[in-house]
């Protein structure tokens, strides 16, 4: 039996091409060109850091967590005397302030904020980053009648705020600015004092009319 002889009019699929692989190598090696990175892993220029910041705090915890993962290469030390770097915590904050109350006296918005001033000096004390102040300020409806719910939010809230700051500390550490400054560091002045543990501010005391109190749930501080 005779094969069917191809019609005249069949029609020839062009071959194909990879275009679609070429321009993407195309970008890339565009991007690199122009400096582009993902984000991720940002190697400090130290590789041992020490901090006042207790380990045991949430906050404490959380930086930590951060600076190792973006930095996989930086070892935390417990003797600044074996540290490249110090992390001093200069003074923290941690407010819960009344922003509206209605006729009865009862308040029907808080205010968060947080406060952060932090340093960063080599081994021999010099002031590779100065006192940076750090805040961040969020506004919160309140209703007293669910006073527990609210608790809860708040400690929430605060725990948002701290792992923001966290990352802005981060991004700070990791800039080319603190890169340059470290590996120059000679030419930069000396911490004035040696540095001590600054204690956090107590909490407001609580409001009238069921307001809430901030605890262990918003987070070590």
């Amino acid at each position: 039996m005779r094969s069917p002889m191809p019609s005249p009019f069949s029609i020839v699929k062009p071959a194909r091409f990879p275009w679609r692989g070429l321009a993407c190598m195309a970008l890339c090696l565009l991007l690199v060109s122009c400096g582009f990175h993902l984000k991720g892993v940002s190697q400090l220029p130290f590789s041992t850091l020490y901090t006042n910041i207790e380990e045991n705090s949430e906050f404490g915890a959380g930086l930590r967590r951060a600076i190792l993962a973006s930095s996989p290469g930086t070892r935390f030390v417990a003797d600044p005397a074996q540290a490249e770097a110090k992390l001093i915590r200069v003074s923290s904050s941690q407010l819960l302030r009344e922003l509206t109350i209605d006729a009865q006296g009862r308040v029907e918005e808080y205010e968060l904020n947080l406060e952060f001033v932090f340093q960063l000096t080599d081994a021999k004390g010099h002031i590779v980053l100065p006192p940076t102040t750090l805040r961040a300020l969020r506004e919160l409806p309140y209703d007293d009648t669910i006073v527990q719910a609210k608790q809860g939010e708040i400690a929430t809230v605060f725990q948002q705020m701290q792992k923001s700051l966290i990352d802005r500390i981060v991004r700070m550490l990791s800039s080319p600015d603190v890169h340059q400054a470290f590996e120059n560091a000679e030419a930069l002045p000396m911490e004035a004092t040696p540095e001590a543990p600054a204690p956090s501010a107590p909490p407001q005391a609580p409001t009238p009319w069921g307001a809430p109190r901030i605890g262990p749930g918003a987070g070590s501080y």
